[in-house]
């Protein structure tokens, strides 16, 4: 079993996927902070980047049980299935994890929560501070104008992304569902086409745009009448999302068993 880091010791991170946007970014970003370091870089089995170094004295390798047994915590920006077998390993090390990946299935979300009873794991859709802050905007701005408004949510990613809606578009829309006391699953709509009528009342819209190498954007639209108020976030380095990575595995290495998001992290919860 895996124990928290004693006082004054840098947290030592296993990066998954250092080929990957999101895991070089991460690695970036733990060079960076005096109060981390990557002890550990593991890739998918064929990967260009195993064999090489990725971060001072860390050969990237696809052994996973070798990289969890050396980490305090894992972090994961990688793909839903890779993300379901990887907490599924960590359980018997009760490792600790930062999870980023969007699109999670739900065979992913059990083995998430499978971890988490034994292991402290964030997840999160998204790990800017600007975006959590643009969340609680949105949760309290649907409380506040009420059910009669329209809601609508546009997000703008990079040709490349594989998932849609992004998983911060979802988690806007789940926080104006809450601010209205709605069931987010059962009012969102994620695309339109052909004569579908008027605009259901209470409906949420999620509309995602791709293309060229934005990092990322996300705007919600509340209309009433004669007027309408937008709640927007855009990133423009990646750099951000890892760096709120790594704060939040310096964090969870300190906490009990349990799920918790970047909320919890920055104490907005």
């Amino acid at each position: 079993m895996n124990e928290a880091p004693a006082a004054g010791r840098r947290v030592r991170l296993c990066v998954l996927g250092p080929s990957g946007r999101m895991g070089a970014a991460v690695i970036d970003a733990a060079d960076a902070d005096p109060a981390v370091v990557v002890a550990a870089a593991v890739d998918r089995q064929g990967a260009a980047v195993l064999g090489s170094a990725v971060a001072a004295d860390v050969i990237a390798s696809d052994d996973l049980s070798h990289g969890l047994a050396a980490a305090d915590v894992y972090v994961d920006f990688t793909m839903p299935l890779a993300t379901a077998a990887v907490a599924r390993a960590a359980i018997a090390s009760r490792t600790a994890a930062v999870i980023g990946t969007t699109g999670l299935d739900a065979a992913a979300r059990a083995a998430i929560d499978e971890l988490a009873a034994v292991a402290p794991v964030v997840v999160a859709a998204n790990f800017s501070l600007g975006v959590n802050l643009v969340l609680g905007l949105c949760r309290q701005a649907a409380r506040a104008l009420g059910p009669t408004w329209d809601t609508e949510i546009v997000e703008l990613h990079h040709r490349a992304k594989r998932d849609a809606p992004s998983g911060t578009a979802i988690a806007m829309g789940r926080a104006i569902a809450a601010g209205v006391g709605a069931d987010f699953d059962r009012v969102h709509c994620y695309a339109r086409a052909g004569e579908v009528g008027a605009r259901p009342d209470g409906e949420i819209g999620v509309v995602a745009v791709r293309g060229g190498d934005v990092v990322g954007e996300h705007t919600a639209y509340f209309f009433g009448p004669h007027e309408r108020v937008e709640i927007s976030h855009r990133a423009t380095d990646r750099g951000i999302f890892a760096a709120g990575a790594v704060r939040a595995a310096a964090w969870v290495v300190t906490q009990p068993p349990g799920r918790y998001d970047m909320l919890d992290v920055l104490g907005l919860a």
